[in-house]
């Protein structure tokens, strides 16, 4: 009995001495279809609004997506740049783009050529701090052909990130392939309820309806968020080690 006392207490002493968990930041950048919403557009939600609940006390999110962005324009806006002077080494920082810089009647579209080579600026930029850049392909847009079978509109940009990930030897979440599996497992119909599809009057801030495939309700921002934790998952070990813990019952 007295040496079974002596166990627990040296147990006890151990948990307490063990080191507390350094503090980091994982930061998004992005563009709408990952950023914080304003009101006026509610319901519409970026999957980066959710992913913060996912955590433990260790870590902060900080969500620098924003609408409409594109790798050019992200970093013209410095918006790459309050990454790199808000973040420290060990920071973790997921990097997802293509819905704009594949959209040629875009201002801010870029070339094939100038995607890869900004994405590899992010990552190399990224290492120099000792960050831990992730790459997401764009998410999958909503698109059925006439037999029901989802298509993809992201096969090219998404690619580009596949091997820029490949080539500088930095973890891949393919957003693209996830997406559009969901989407298909809940059907034509059903997958409407994970993006901005409303009837005229349904909601006060689209008095006139709404039929959007590639932004996101609650629930499809929930989902979207909940693939990117899975991959982390999988992925990265010593983040999932931050995941928030269900309390014991």
């Amino acid at each position: 009995m007295k040496k079974n006392g002596l166990i627990f207490s040296a147990l006890l002493l151990f948990a307490f001495s063990l080191p507390e968990k350094k503090r980091i930041k994982i930061f998004i950048a992005g563009d709408s279809t990952a950023s914080i919403k304003e009101t006026k557009a509610y319901p519409e939600t970026g999957w980066g609004m959710p992913f913060v609940y996912f955590w433990d006390s260790t870590v902060t999110v900080v969500n620098k997506a924003k609408n409409g962005r594109s790798t050019k324009s992200f970093r013209n806006e410095n918006l790459w740049q309050q990454i790199l002077d808000e973040s420290s080494e060990g920071d973790y920082v997921f990097i997802q783009f293509g819905h704009n810089d594949e959209v040629p009647t875009k201002s801010n579209a870029t070339t094939e050529i100038e995607f890869r080579n900004n994405l590899t600026v992010f990552v190399n930029e990224a290492k120099s701090k000792k960050l831990n850049s992730i790459l997401l392909t764009p998410v999958a847009r909503r698109k059925f052909d006439s037999t029901g079978k989802i298509v993809g509109t992201h096969d090219v940009y998404a690619q580009i990130v596949k091997e820029v990930a490949a080539k500088e030897k930095v973890p891949l979440i393919d957003m693209d392939k996830k997406g559009q599996v969901l989407y298909q497992q809940m059907g034509v119909e059903n997958s409407k309820l994970l993006f901005l599809q409303l009837k005229p009057g349904e909601h006060p801030n689209y008095p006139e309806g709404k039929e959007d495939n590639t932004h996101f309700s609650e629930l499809g921002a929930r989902l979207i968020a909940q693939l990117v934790l899975s991959e982390i998952k999988k992925q990265m070990p010593e983040l999932a080690d931050r995941i928030v813990k269900p309390a014991v019952k």
